[in-house]
């Protein structure tokens, strides 16, 4: 029991010391180190020996961060190929690809799964003495529940964003239809609403307009973003604004259609929601407001026919 505790202690430990390094630490660490390469012969020739202390403390730093850096290529090469582009895939719709890094997102996963795990080893074999059956079943779904969390959490996180895009991509289409049918381009409309507007749709054009600048082509800059996005609305619209540079459409036409065809689809989900709403009511009728109907209006019967009962027992 000791070692079990002891291993299951060193494992929460490490997974504590490897989420502050790497959430915390190691972004300002990695700043720090390439700023620092490039003043050092400045500081140390103005600071002197303090200059000495700044250096050694961030070698300490760098040096655990290296430390982490390895132990994530040696678990990342045991991962397959198609886990890791599912959790590329979850962390770039998510909206979060230039913060969150892969092999991060990965190695928490991992190292979860595994707390987890070992947490109910202990748990079913050194505190409750289950049998080997159980306690595999147990350990099995620790290790699932473990993993599952955190992929839960994120996928959480996607469904609330693309709704705040669903909301809000008819109010931009708006402003881009006012914007281009005043003499705009679409890239210059796209500009002014990024700059008048906030939200994660916006977010998803600033990333657009940074490819288009960069020599993106602007169909493979709006194929990005609508991937990016995942809503067949976001599709809708990138699909026609490609059409529409194509084929010389006007585009103030393209967008206005686009707009008025967004706002009846967000009626027909509204109508949708309400239609489905005494479907979802069934359940708690059926399991909290029914049975309080009941004993309010049964009971009393209940105690009326057992005290007649009595009565006529006597």
């Amino acid at each position: 029991m000791a070692l079990g505790i002891a291993l299951l202690s060193g494992v929460f430990l490490f997974f504590f010391f490897y989420v502050l390094v790497i959430t915390k630490i190691a972004p300002k660490t990695q700043v720090k180190e390439r700023v620092q390469r490039l003043r050092q012969v400045s500081i140390l020739a103005q600071q002197g020996p303090f200059a000495s202390e700044k250096v050694d403390t961030l070698s300490n730093f760098s040096f655990v961060l290296g430390l982490f850096h390895q132990i994530e290529d040696v678990i990342i090469r045991f991962v397959p190929q198609r886990v890791y582009q599912f959790v590329a895939e979850r962390i770039l719709q998510a909206g979060k690809q230039h913060i969150w890094n892969v092999n991060d997102c990965i190695c928490l996963l991992l190292i979860a799964a595994l707390s987890s795990v070992l947490f109910m080893l202990f748990l079913a074999f050194y505190a409750m003495h289950m049998s080997f059956l159980q306690g595999c079943a147990l350990v099995f779904s620790a290790g699932l529940i473990g993993g599952g969390l955190p992929l839960a959490c994120i996928d959480s996180m996607i469904a609330k964003r693309r709704k705040k895009i669903i909301r809000q991509l008819p109010e931009m289409l708006d402003l881009l239809c006012v914007s281009v049918e005043a003499g705009l381009s679409f890239d210059g409309a796209v500009a002014k609403v990024v700059e008048r507007m906030q939200g994660p749709l916006i977010e998803e054009c600033q990333k657009m307009l940074r490819d288009i600048r960069m020599g993106m082509t602007r169909r493979m800059a709006l194929t990005n973003m609508a991937e990016r996005c995942g809503k067949p609305e976001v599709y809708l619209f990138t699909a026609a604004v490609i059409q529409a540079d194509r084929l010389g459409v006007s585009m103030g036409k393209t967008l206005l259609i686009q707009s008025e065809n967004m706002r009846e689809r967000r009626r027909q989900n509204v109508k949708e929601q309400a239609l489905k709403a005494p479907v979802k009511m069934l359940l708690p009728l059926a399991v909290f407001i029914f049975p309080v109907l009941f004993i309010v209006v049964l009971l009393p019967t209940v105690f009326s026919i057992l005290h007649n009962l009595a009565v006529m027992v006597k």
